[in-house]
């Protein structure tokens, strides 16, 4: 079986969501997806695909790695080249499912668990009271869900420098009280994370850290920017506050560190964005040698969403994945199934072969993003 042909589709979401299709001369055809790239992205696959034409789509690790270390000069330790070899990755791996007629999971080495347990990244906002926000966390539990996520970045005061990373008293006490009204609505049985968005300096995030270890919370994720690790691991090492980062991370040499100072308590890669599957199960395994958890970052789609489902059925410390779709119009349409994945706050990992899911076009495409073709 040889690689024929390679195209890209992309469609509005959260972000842009990037789809790589790569066809065989034997009929088999695999759907990868990634996201965060931009048009910078789809160029990259765009030139890549006569690299990837005659190759054995069989050799999905090979591929990835020859293609990311012969152009290691254009970028091959993050970005835009990283994330465009993850939609290809993603795609060779659902076409290796087809083709054996089993499920990815059963090619990276089996599945620890049937289902993966979701959380919701719920729209709080930091200017509700206690009853609207308790009106969203209760549709939240409503459907099913046992965590949920909210961002307390936001809000701040208009004369505010944005470019300043340090709360004043004004921003810390409305986080802090948002938290407080967050936790109030779910009560004990749900877990409450919260985002920060990397937005705070390291004073700023530890006094958060700390005034939020009453509430027991699942995570504060990315406190501070990811650049430095030891500023991170200050926070972590300040406080009983869970710490979680790594959305913003490419490849597990850009986790390296972050895993092996301690620096999280939590490791957040992001699948469709920072490598795809093999490269995420190594950053899984990396963790677990230090006892921590694996939550992975996600705004993909139901495929890219299932895509990361395999990884984290095939880990023994997957905590929790992200589900950011709560209010997006194509949630349940853009696939061939028709049906939200999701049930009662978790994914069902099922024996269809490859990723599971296959792309509904005619729906998709009623989303294409402005200034893109479509499998052209």
């Amino acid at each position: 079986m040889k690689i024929t042909r390679v195209s890209t589709a992309a469609t509005t979401g959260h972000c842009m969501h990037l789809w790589v299709k790569i066809e065989t001369d034997a009929g088999v055809t695999g759907l990868g997806e990634c996201v965060h790239g931009g048009m910078q992205a789809i160029a990259i696959i765009q030139s890549l695909a006569n690299d990837l034409a005659g190759r054995d789509p069989f050799a999905v690790d090979a591929i990835f790695e020859d293609l990311r270390r012969r152009y290691v000069f254009d970028g091959g330790t993050g970005g835009a080249l990283v994330t465009a070899l993850t939609g290809i990755e993603i795609a060779l791996w659902d076409l290796k499912g087809k083709a054996l007629g089993v499920p990815v999971y059963e090619l990276l080495g089996g599945k620890f668990r049937d289902r993966i347990r979701v959380y919701a990244d719920c729209e709080v906002d930091p200017a509700m009271n206690a009853d609207q926000v308790r009106q969203v966390v209760d549709g939240v539990v409503a459907e099913g869900f046992t965590a949920l996520k909210i961002d307390v970045d936001g809000g701040g005061r208009a004369d505010k420098d944005r470019f300043n990373f340090t709360a004043d008293q004004y921003e810390h006490d409305r986080m802090v009280r948002l938290i407080e009204m967050t936790c109030e609505a779910a009560g004990p049985d749900v877990s409450v994370a919260v985002d920060v968005h990397t937005r705070l300096d390291v004073p700023s995030a530890v006094r958060l850290a700390r005034d939020c270890e009453p509430f027991q919370l699942m995570w504060l994720e990315e406190p501070v920017p990811p650049e430095k690790i030891d500023a991170m691991r200050e926070i972590t090492r300040a406080t009983s506050t869970p710490i979680c980062a790594g959305e913003n991370l490419y490849l597990r040499y850009g986790f390296r560190d972050l895993i092996e100072k301690q620096a999280v308590n939590i490791v957040m890669p992001d699948i469709p964005k920072c490598g795809g599957l093999s490269e995420c199960r190594k950053i899984a395994n990396l963790a677990e040698m230090y006892y921590m958890p694996f939550a992975p970052h996600n705004v993909a789609s139901p495929i890219g969403t299932m895509a990361s489902c395999h990884v984290c059925a095939t880990v023994p410390n997957f905590l929790v994945l992200e589900f950011h779709w709560l209010h997006r119009d194509y949630w349940t349409t853009i696939t061939t199934q028709g049906t939200d994945i999701i049930q009662d706050g978790h994914i069902a990992l099922s024996d269809r072969p490859g990723i599971g899911l296959e792309l509904n076009e005619e729906v998709a495409r009623q989303h294409q993003y402005p200034g893109t073709t479509w499998f052209d």
